[in-house]
């Protein structure tokens, strides 16, 4: 592509992202080639049209780079894009703790009662799993297994990495950010001077209120859940350990959450509270 491109003189022009465009990106801006990556979501709104074939999508990215309209994805960097990718991984004990559900169901499906003595998942209880001889229950404990393995891998290396970041060590001074969520949150953000407000970024985590406004009316609803979810699971999770602590943060929940309930409380707390915290 690169030597297709270097004869024509292109100074810029627009790539419509996909699974395999990185690596096409990272080798043309590194020859000089002024590319833009377009927002999928945001260009299929401008661009949507009956008829559709690669030869007009091609048009409508080529005039909205022309006119400076194209909607951006944002490229980050080969570090931060490498750390995307590690953190993501370390996403697997999510899956182990769905297989845990899976585990404890099926003894319950054959009519098994659990024992009372001891946890399913200690020593003794994994003995008595192994013991019961269900294919599906055997299945689990080695995918279970072989993912443990691996989450216990990655929390070193991250672990290590975290210690020998100072932006990552000041997002761990939040009581409810460890390691692993403030990774996840610098890998999510990538550059922070691309927001311009705390606003900006409470709206690309999708926790900034829906809004309609029409006149004199303005109505404001759910939280839009547009952007990045990694980074809105990431902020939610870190929550749900920060309200262990008593913070001005958590004893506002607690007043909230006696007129609202809990779970409208915080929502409304990482709203209210995300905007004030300027980049």
């Amino acid at each position: 592509m690169a030597a297709f491109l270097r004869p024509l003189g292109v100074e810029r022009a627009g790539l419509e992202a996909s699974t395999h465009i990185a690596p096409l990106y990272r080798c043309l801006v590194k020859e000089g080639h002024g590319f833009l990556v377009s927002h999928t979501k945001k260009t299929r709104y401008i661009t949507e049209a009956h008829i559709k074939s690669d030869k007009v999508d091609s048009r409508a990215l080529e005039e909205l780079v022309r006119l400076d309209s194209l909607p951006l994805s944002y490229m980050p960097p080969r570090d931060i894009a490498e750390l995307h990718k590690r953190v993501r991984r370390r996403a697997f004990r999510q899956e182990r703790n769905k297989l845990m559900v899976k585990t404890r169901g099926a003894p319950a499906y054959e009519g098994i009662k659990p024992p009372e003595d001891h946890g399913l998942f200690t020593r003794r209880g994994m003995e008595w799993l192994q013991g019961l001889r269900i294919d599906s229950v055997s299945c689990y404990l080695r995918v279970m297994a072989a993912l443990k393995a691996e989450v216990q891998r990655l929390s070193l290396e991250l672990r290590s990495m975290a210690a020998g970041d100072e932006g990552v060590r000041l997002l761990m001074t939040i009581p409810g950010v460890g390691y692993n969520i403030a990774l996840l949150v610098k890998a999510e953000i990538g550059d922070i001077g691309r927001f311009g407000s705390g606003d900006q970024l409470a709206s690309y985590a999708g926790l900034a209120p829906s809004t309609y406004s029409s006149g004199c009316v303005t109505r404001h609803g759910r939280i839009t859940r547009e952007g990045s979810n990694w980074l809105r699971w990431a902020i939610v999770d870190a929550v749900h350990t920060h309200l262990k602590k008593d913070t001005p943060v958590t004893r506002a929940y607690h007043r909230t959450a006696e007129r609202r309930g809990r779970l409208a409380a915080k929502v409304i707390l990482i709203v209210s509270v995300a905007p004030e915290n300027k980049p």
